[in-house]
């Protein structure tokens, strides 16, 4: 039976490195990976993964075991990066991603079970081009698209993490929607 996330909050409080390490290998990969699709830089994903880390483990005693550990974790990623894209200036992202990008937003599409040759490679190029149209959305419209369709997150999750309104996770949420379609549509999809 699995220890639940505020069980191991609470070892983790009372001083027991594995609970901690716990709690790190449960969230690492969806972290940096939320992280990195905003950044768009590995290395600096991987620098502020720590230090979202680092920040968390000093402050786990404000955690409310009432709520979902990983929205109290995400809501410190959150602006972590924010506070970082601030700093950078808020570059624009190409639309581009690099080749030895792995970490596709929605590669969970693709199917691996698919039966022909064919079949796989338009699954993997519409998967590389739903990669391109979440990286050429504004970095706020990218990060509520990542928490709802990669982590599964429910809007009011979203709202929580963002700091945003509901309504506004909504509105960013459908406007993403609605430029990732245009973009699909210019790479010919969806014709």
């Amino acid at each position: 039976m699995e220890i639940s996330d505020a069980e191991l909050v609470a070892r983790a409080i009372a001083g027991s490195e594995p609970a901690y390490g716990e709690l790190v290998r449960r969230y690492e990969r969806p972290l940096f990976s939320l992280i990195l699709r905003l950044v768009r830089d590995a290395a600096q994903a991987e620098d502020l993964a720590q230090d979202v880390f680092i920040k968390a483990i000093r402050a786990l005693q404000s955690y409310d075991p009432s709520r979902k550990f990983s929205s109290w974790l995400f809501k410190i990623a959150h602006n972590t990066t924010i506070d970082h894209l601030r700093r950078r200036g808020l570059d624009t992202e190409p639309l581009e991603s690099g080749e030895d990008d792995d970490f596709g937003p929605l590669r969970s599409i693709a199917d691996t079970t698919i039966a022909g040759p064919a079949d796989e490679l338009e699954r993997r190029e519409l998967g590389e081009a739903l990669d391109r149209a979440v990286g050429a959305l504004r970095p706020e419209y990218r990060e509520v698209m990542l928490l709802r369709f990669r982590e599964n997150m429910a809007y009011e999750e979203i709202a929580e993490i963002t700091g945003l309104p509901l309504g506004t996770v909504k509105t960013h949420i459908h406007r993403a929607r609605k430029e990732m379609a245009e973009i699909l549509s210019a790479m010919g999809y969806g014709r």
